[in-house]
């Protein structure tokens, strides 16, 4: 069976900022080709994109919000132009919850949705813990992040709490090398994406 005749196979690719996630996707789909479709980071497009990233409380639910449905839409959309394919969505459509500014609950009911829907919408999820829990920098070239190293950290202890309920969660721990990170999350990459296509 061709991987065009296969069903589903959507993974987000998540944690806390400057974990690898972005490095990681990109080798991926380099070692596998065609097969893997990227879904970029809908947050990098909007704000390299020129969306204001504000700091007050409505204007930050705005912009999560805009971020949500611009991430769901990237999925649906890549879905929509090739089914059948792995999709790895650099972030998913609950990182918003760690960014609301009145909680996670909120969030999912500002949505429209559950933590339990989003879940739903992937087969598998790497978690990618960032280097800010060694206290090193998460800088990486991303010229939107703007997280310190202790909200990198806090981060990541949200996103963690959220998306470990999913039923295949599946962690890419620190490592002072990031090579060996980077090995790790391809070989768990590989795994599980066999393990969804039997």
């Amino acid at each position: 069976m061709s991987f065009i005749e296969r069903a589903r196979c959507r993974i987000a690719m998540t944690g806390g900022p400057g974990g690898g996630k972005t490095t990681a996707a990109d080798l991926f789909r380099r070692e596998l080709g065609e097969e893997v479709v990227i879904v970029p980071e809908s947050a990098t497009i909007l704000f390299g994109g020129g969306f204001p990233r504000a700091t007050q409380i409505d204007a930050r639910r705005s912009a999560q919000t805009a971020i949500f449905h611009v991430q769901r839409s990237l999925e649906d959309v890549q879905a929509a132009r090739y089914p059948g394919r792995i999709l790895l969505c650099d972030r998913g459509t609950i990182d918003g919850a760690a960014y609301w500014p009145d909680g996670s609950g909120e969030y999912f009911r500002a949505m429209n949705t559950s933590l339990e829907a989003e879940l739903e919408r992937y087969d598998a999820v790497v978690f990618f813990e960032t280097a800010a829990v060694a206290g090193l920098s998460i800088e990486g070239g991303n010229p939107v992040r703007q997280e310190s190293l202790e909200e990198a950290r806090h981060l990541d202890a949200q996103l963690r709490k959220l998306w470990s309920r999913h039923r295949r969660f599946l962690l890419v721990p620190h490592d002072q090398s990031f090579f060996r990170k980077l090995s790790v999350a391809l070989t768990l990459l590989q795994a599980v994406t066999e393990d969804l296509r039997e």
